[in-house]
């Protein structure tokens, strides 16, 4: 970074899962300084009364969130909010020259009215969301690079979307015929107290939830249609892990030249992902595990093709928390800022 002055962050939604793991990678980040931490319901909190674990990192003091004051400090601003806050300030943070990013769904969508059948509410930012660019750098980067408005996409869909990307985009598959079978440790779920979260209830067990109608579906469905250059279904089935972090999505397709081995599916994941510091494509046999991506902001992916079946079998495990959110975020600010897209992120685990 040179003798460059910092770019000036804040973190609108610190105190969450999400918006801790942003203060944790970006109070490490070379190129910026977090100048604001904001949240109403903990406004005038210091930060480290609610992360006590941080106190020798930061002496912040929770803001209350306004649009103008956030504007008049910082140069980038996350969003890590609930559905449907983000839309109400970004018109005026980007109006004041902010660059945004938003953690949440409200800008994923390049139609609105999908947002709305999905998510409800009303949108009166039609003009700022058009500019929104969805933030997959592995699929996105040159659009992210000139943007000033990013949606960063959900978990889910960012393990789903890097294990389906080359066999869409390549033609290789038969798209309605692919089911995402997913799962999700019980940080996706948020820090607010909910009763399937509770130790006593998630933990030696396993569960299917919004099977046929979650709202990340129709996210996914909105980048394998642009990748495969028409409208595309799929099959998606989160499960809840008793786990805390990490996810593991397992794709099933069917292949539209069932001659295809492993190895010809292999060389074309690693010529799709040959630019793509953060994905790592496994050796024959070697099938991915959460712990391994575990507060790391790889993306591990294993191949397998069923010569019995004609189907082809990825498996993508992320951590939810790291590439699933916050770590994705800050790669897309890096390419934002001209930066080297692994600044500031963590390329190896904590492992076991």
């Amino acid at each position: 970074m040179g003798d460059s002055k910092p770019v000036s962050v804040g973190i609108v939604g610190a105190s969450g899962y999400g918006g801790v793991q942003l203060v944790r990678l970006l109070m490490d980040h070379p190129g910026v300084k977090v100048v604001y931490l904001g949240g109403d319901s903990s406004a005038g909190k210091p930060f480290s009364d609610i992360y006590p674990h941080l106190s020798h990192a930061t002496d912040l003091v929770i803001a209350p969130v306004d649009p103008e004051a956030i504007a008049a400090q910082c140069d980038v601003v996350f969003l890590s909010l609930p559905n449907g806050l983000a839309c109400e300030m970004t018109p005026t943070l980007i109006q004041r020259g902010c660059k945004v990013l938003d953690l949440s769904a409200d800008y994923r969508f390049s139609n609105l009215e999908t947002y709305k059948a999905w998510y409800g509410g009303d949108r009166t930012d039609g003009d700022v969301a058009a500019t929104a660019v969805y933030g997959l750098p592995e699929l996105y980067r040159d659009r992210i690079k000139d943007a000033k408005l990013v949606g960063c996409p959900g978990c889910y869909p960012t393990a789903s979307l890097l294990a389906l990307a080359p066999l869409l985009k390549q033609g290789m598959i038969i798209p309605e015929t692919a089911v995402i079978d997913a799962k999700s440790g019980t940080s996706g779920g948020g820090r607010q107290a909910k009763t399937n979260m509770l130790l006593a209830e998630a933990d030696s067990s396993i569960a299917a939830y919004g099977v046929t109608r979650h709202r990340h579906t129709p996210e996914i469905e909105q980048i394998c249609s642009d990748l495969a250059g028409h409208e595309v279904l799929v099959q998606f089935t989160p499960h809840l892990m008793p786990m805390v972090r990490g996810i593991l999505a397992t794709v099933y397709a069917t292949l539209r030249d069932p001659g295809l081995v492993r190895e010809d599916l292999a060389t074309i994941y690693k010529a799709f992902y040959r630019n793509c510091p953060w994905v790592t494509i496994l050796p024959n046999g070697i099938y991915p595990q959460t712990k391994w991506a575990c507060s790391s902001n790889m993306c591990y992916i294993g191949i397998e093709v069923d010569q019995r079946t004609d189907r082809v079998i990825v498996m993508s495990a992320i951590d939810n928390l790291i590439k699933g959110q916050a770590g994705q975020a800050v790669q897309c600010l890096n390419l934002m800022m001209g930066w080297d897209e692994t600044l500031g992120l963590p390329k190896l685990g904590f492992y076991p």
